[in-house]
């Protein structure tokens, strides 16, 4: 049985007051395995931020289940959805929003000790840190008793990753866990999911970084429009693209031994703080389109766009959806 399904997942936004529906999901539908790492690729607005918060119960889909373990995960209240939590943990984009800078940093772990741990006596319950922070190549003595402020970014994101290893958990959501750490730290931190992930850790990993995915991911999907557009075995998605959206992508790739050129036609080349995945996507301003949910950037989406486009299979574990206009 798969650790987590996500079976026919859609999600629809309300842009404003007696304005039309945008989805931000349609038709999502796949599964994560013990220890495996499935990586989400998009660009901003394509649904990734908002399918990790539907599997964290953070907000609830429109329509379809996420099945953990076998079960809906909707119908979770109470105990059983501490235990949910027990085992299904997120860690996000910006760690120091995840702290409160008044408290010291390992705090956090207090927070978990009161919920699950009540009962855990004080040598115990340091023996128990100390364990996790070292699975995260953390010295104790190094972050404990610290504030926020005192910490690098790569310090708070693994004193994260260790709570989350405190709890008997089967499932990490890590969304966008490295985008504001530097080169250095983020080779790190994958190294880190890669040994999660050996020992039986399954892993949402969120992304809009091509290489970062293909670095540390057993399977791919690539998200555009809140839909599956391509998705199977890493390898066969990188080394044989099928969809247009997905080669544009790596075609956006910079790539370190060579300059970026201007695309044929004489387009500008694109400044350097361009998204590559922003500037890949084709434009889809236009007539008939209706904004995107209030307080993102997603860009307009056709209201007539609810359905995903159907997937085939390509070639064994590697499948692709018609191209959409």
């Amino acid at each position: 049985m798969s650790t987590l399904q996500i079976d026919q997942v859609s999600k629809l936004f309300r842009a404003s007051a007696g304005g039309g529906l945008t989805p931000a999901l349609r038709g999502v539908s796949f599964d994560i395995g013990q220890g495996e790492v499935v990586t989400l690729i998009g660009e901003s607005g394509s649904g990734k931020t908002t399918l990790g918060k539907i599997i964290l119960r953070l907000t609830a889909a429109s329509s379809g289940k996420v099945m953990f373990e076998g079960d809906d995960i909707s119908v979770f209240s109470g105990k059983r959805l501490r235990e949910y939590y027990r085992h299904v943990q997120g860690v996000f984009q910006d760690p120091f929003s995840s702290y409160n800078p008044i408290y010291r940093a390992d705090r956090v772990f207090e927070l978990i000790r009161g919920v699950y741990f009540p009962h855990t006596g004080q040598r115990a319950w340091d023996a128990k840190i100390e364990s996790a922070l070292l699975a995260v190549a953390l010295n104790p003595g190094d972050v404990l008793g610290k504030y926020p402020h005192q910490l690098s970014g790569g310090q708070q994101q693994r004193l994260l990753i260790a709570r989350a290893l405190l709890l008997d958990v089967k499932l990490l959501v890590a969304d966008e866990i490295i985008s504001m750490l530097d080169a250095s730290t983020r080779v790190d931190i994958l190294n880190l999911l890669i040994g999660l992930k050996r020992s039986g850790l399954a892993i949402l990993f969120v992304t809009h970084d091509l290489s970062l995915g293909h670095y540390v991911s057993d399977r791919t999907i690539i998200l555009r429009r809140g839909a599956i557009v391509e998705m199977g075995d890493t390898i066969k998605v990188f080394s044989h693209p099928q969809h247009p959206y997905t080669r544009d992508l790596l075609a956006a790739v910079p790539e370190l031994h060579k300059k970026w050129q201007p695309a044929a036609g004489g387009a500008a080349i694109p400044p350097d703080d361009v998204d590559v995945l922003t500037a890949a996507a084709p434009a889809r301003a236009g007539h008939g389109q209706a904004p995107g949910p209030a307080g993102t950037d997603r860009p307009p989406q056709p209201m007539a766009m609810l359905e995903p486009p159907p997937l085939v299979e390509y070639e064994k574990d590697h499948f692709v959806a018609a191209a959409e206009s």
